[in-house]
This record gives structure tokens, C-alpha cells and sequence, in this order.
């Protein structure tokens, strides 16, 4: 028998995960695109009450249009594909590469989870500075204080960002994003223990198992971190008449003034505004793409591992 080689694991196995994860972001986020929009504007739009996710829909819906739900699906899209690949490229090579086929455990996949998330932040948090600009151009905000941007498309949101704001814009809200590798992480330790624990009992997983702990652990991760995404969406939208304190973008002293500024004008509730949407929109969401990435990383394996046998 062929003795499978370090590179052979990383670059077959994970890419087969890689690709899979990446297919299944596209998809469940195209599914619960709507969601994630009501979510943003909530996040971002201080003004904007805070209401059930239906009438923020309905709201923006009768105001701006049905196709208002679906701004900067395109961008969105691309950055999902890009992320989770590279999320999901780094995770189980990490795993391949330490765990050898032993069995993980959760501080393994904690871990790995951890080291994936700050590769993945720095690789595409340009492109997640953008979607969230486009997503939110033309949109009717409540807060005077927001200034409308005009951007073309995503070449041009790069080149005006880069000639009006400096490169480094391309990566503000970087610091949070670090803080909120924890997100991902806590999401694949609670996903791969529980996938774990019904693996002892069991052959294989249902699809209903798997849509059900990949919502679990999502909602994990989301409740505990949602403060940390207010913040951070704040951030890659960026476009404020005023910073009253004149505190540098991103650094920690700037975090925690947001922080202060949330709760100051909307109470302690207020940095859970826009939880319910989000709870809907990324719970659905993970759930869809992890029975999608389950599914699709057994067919693709199979049809590569197929490929692989018939070139012997």
C-alpha cells in the first residue's frame, strides 16, 4: 500500500473540506441574505428602533424596495467563499497535520479554531471592509451622523478607500475581528464535540443531526460574542461625521468607547440590538452550511478518492 504523505493530507484532504465549506457558506448565506441585512442595519443605524426582524424587513422593504433585501448580495457572496475556504483550508490541515488520524479532542479544536480565525482575518478582512459599505450604500438610516458613500462596484470601493482613507482602512475593525476568533472557535469546538458524542452511538450522522448541532453551536458562539459584532460592523462601515473623542480607529480605547457609546444612548440592552436577526440569520445560516458542507465533502471525497484510485 502507497504511504500517504504530509503533502498529500494537506493538499487533497483539506482542500476537499476547503471547497465544501466554501459551497456551503454561498448557499446557506444566499438563503438567509435578508436576515443578515435587517441584522446590519440594526447593528450600524443606532436611530433605528430596535423591532422584531419582520417589521425592520417590512420597513425596508416598503421604503427602499424588495431588492433593497439583496444589496451587496454579490460582494457578500464572494467574501463568504473566500473566508470559509480559507477558514476551512487552515482548520483541518492544522488538524491533518497534528492529529495524524488520532482522534481530536475539544482543546485541540479549540485551538485549531483559534489559529484558523486570525489566518482568516487578516487574509479577507479587506474584502469584508467593502461588503459591508456596499451592503449599506443607498440605504435610508435614521442616525444624521452616517455619510452616504458612492461606490461603483468592488474595484471601485477598493480604489476609493484606499485614495480617500489610506490602505490600512482596508483592515479597520481588525482588532475586534481578532477578538472574535473566539466566534468560529467556540462554534467548531461545540460542532465537533457534539458531532463526536453521537458518533459513539452511531454509524453516521442524519441530516437532521447535523442541521441541529451546527445551530447549537452557533448559537453558542453568537450570544456569547455579539457585542464584539456590533462593534465590529460599526467599524467596517466607518463612515461617521464625528469621533468625539478623536481615539484611533480599531485600537482597543476605541472598542471600548463604542461599547460605552452603545449602552450610553440605548441602554445595556442596546448592545444586544439586532441579537434576534442575527441569532436567525446565523444560526439558519451555519446550520444550512454545515449539513451542505457534510454532504458535499462525502460526495466530493468519494468522487476524488475515485480519480485518485483509477491514476494507479
Amino acid at each position: 500500500m502507497e504511504q500517504t504523505t504530509l503533502w498529500d493530507v494537506v493538499s487533497y484532504g483539506s482542500l476537499v473540506h476547503a471547497v465544501s465549506g466554501a459551497v456551503g457558506g454561498v448557499t446557506a448565506m444566499t438563503v438567509f441574505y435578508p436576515l443578515d441585512t435587517a441584522r446590519l442595519r440594526l447593528q450600524v443605524d443606532e436611530k433605528r428602533k430596535s423591532k422584531s426582524t419582520l417589521t425592520v424587513l417590512t420597513e425596508i422593504v416598503r421604503e427602499e424596495g424588495f431588492l433593497a433585501l439583496y444589496r451587496g448580495w454579490f460582494p457578500v457572496i464572494s467574501s463568504i467563499c473566500c473566508s470559509n475556504f480559507v477558514y476551512f483550508y487552515t482548520f483541518n490541515s492544522l488538524k491533518a497535520i497534528w492529529i495524524k488520524g488520532r482522534q481530536s479532542n475539544t482543546g485541540k479544536d479549540l485551538t485549531f479554531g483559534m489559529i484558523a480565525g486570525v489566518v482568516n482575518v487578516f487574509v479577507t478582512t479587506p474584502l469584508w471592509v467593502v461588503n459591508t459599505r456596499l451592503k449599506l450604500q443607498g440605504a435610508k438610516f435614521r442616525n444624521d451622523d452616517i455619510i452616504p458613500t458612492n461606490y461603483k462596484g468592488i474595484l471601485d470601493a477598493f480604489h476609493q478607500i484606499i485614495r480617500s482613507e489610506g490602505l490600512l482602512a482596508l483592515w479597520n475593525g481588525t482588532f475586534p475581528s481578532l477578538l472574535l476568533v473566539f466566534n468560529p472557535a467556540i462554534q467548531f469546538m461545540f460542532y465537533e464535540g457534539l458531532k463526536r458524542q453521537l458518533l459513539k452511538r452511531q454509524a453516521q450522522l442524519s441530516s437532521f443531526q447535523i442541521f441541529v448541532i451546527g445551530a447549537v453551536a452557533k448559537a453558542i458562539a453568537t450570544i456569547v460574542t455579539y457585542p464584539l459584532q456590533t462593534v465590529q460592523s460599526i467599524l467596517r462601515f466607518g463612515h461617521y461625521r464625528v469621533n468625539p473623542e478623536n481615539q484611533t480607529q480599531g485600537s482597543l480605547q476605541y472598542v471600548l468607547y463604542l461599547l460605552r457609546q452603545r449602552v450610553r444612548c440605548l441602554g445595556l440592552f442596546g448592545l444586544c440590538k439586532g441579537l434576534e436577526a442575527k441569532l436567525l440569520q446565523t444560526v439558519l445560516t451555519a446550520a444550512l452550511m454545515f449539513l451542505v458542507y457534510e454532504k458535499l465533502t462525502a460526495v466530493v471525497a468519494w468522487l476524488m478518492g475515485g480519480v485518485q484510485m483509477s491514476k494507479r
